[in-house]
């Protein structure tokens, strides 16, 4: 007999814990520290009284109470999350929650979401910059655009862009004594450097560019060094040297004229990662859902070309 009903914080800090058997992980999953995980652990343990937990000085692990708790705590969780959703477009159908990684939130599509209000006035929509595994089971969402495989199983996944990259600058950096004739010049400027690599496959660099231009005299270790894109871009649009520009990220700059391409030469993103568009298949079919997907799906094609 429980002594009293846990409370929900209580429940999601066992449901991460039990999932990563870590109450450090935990905690920065839910956003906490991993003190109040402890203690809302301790709470629910005291509410059930059994332990849940076996800790030693190097492992974790569920008891077997806890074993039989986690699944029902884990459904538990995820209908109340699919009927808050439910609720909230009941009450909310102008609502539409966007997830989407940081320098394409940043680089494309915040700079167009203007276009989506003006086609569907009233809209109400809400945007997350995340780059974190996508959980729809657990995060009230709608949609999200992610860079990666687009392998989400159960999920409507809609493959938005394959990218090129090829050396951009400011055209102020053009105006200065330095020439810019040739790939062999690009050795006299700072050159920014994304660092990006995952299941085997590394994002082009300036040595890939390099190589194919011909330079084999190149040192990749100086310069600027970015882990995201939308960094990386910002940086060459402000003057501060050469980037390898994502075709899709830089188009508007581009297009402004905040960026020039000195040189042709492109090279291909690897064949198994692009951004892709992803949605629940209970909810894909929603009017402001639907809405959304098909905007995006249109302006992906459109900056294609």
């Amino acid at each position: 007999m429980l002594r009293h009903i846990p409370g929900l914080q209580s429940l999601k800090a066992f449901e991460a814990s039990a999932r990563h058997l870590n109450f450090t992980r935990a905690a920065a999953e839910l956003n906490v520290t991993p003190a109040a995980v402890s203690h809302q652990i301790k709470e629910l343990e005291e509410a059930v009284g059994v332990p849940l937990f076996q800790r030693t000085s190097r492992h974790m692990q569920l008891t077997r109470q806890g074993q039989i708790l986690k699944p029902a705590i884990a459904d538990a969780l995820e209908g109340l999350t699919r009927a808050l959703q439910k609720l909230r477009q009941v009450e909310n159908p102008t609502q539409v929650r966007v997830t989407a990684s940081p320098s394409i939130a940043a680089k494309w599509l915040v700079p167009r979401i203007d276009r989506f209000l003006e086609s569907m006035p009233g809209a109400d929509v809400r945007i997350d910059v995340s780059s974190e595994p996508l959980d729809f089971d657990r995060e009230d969402i709608d949609v999200a655009i992610r860079f990666g495989d687009g392998v989400y199983p159960g999920l409507v996944v809609e493959k938005l862009f394959h990218d090129t990259l090829f050396p951009v600058c400011s055209p102020e950096l053009l105006k200065g004594a330095k020439p810019l004739r040739e790939p062999k010049d690009l050795l006299q400027f700072t050159l920014i450097h994304l660092e990006w690599e995952a299941q085997g496959a590394v994002w082009p660099n300036w040595r890939m560019w390099m190589l194919a231009a011909g330079v084999k005299d190149f040192n990749d270790t100086r310069g600027l060094h970015f882990s995201q894109t939308s960094l990386a871009v910002q940086a060459a649009v402000d003057g501060h040297g050469v980037a390898l520009g994502d075709s899709t990220l830089v188009a508007d700059d581009l297009a402004s004229g905040r960026l020039v391409k000195p040189f042709e030469l492109s090279l291909r993103s690897p064949a198994q990662f692009a951004y892709h568009l992803i949605t629940r298949r209970d909810t894909a079919e929603r009017p402001m859902t639907r809405a959304f997907r098909n905007w995006i799906i249109a302006e992906a094609a459109a900056s294609q070309g």
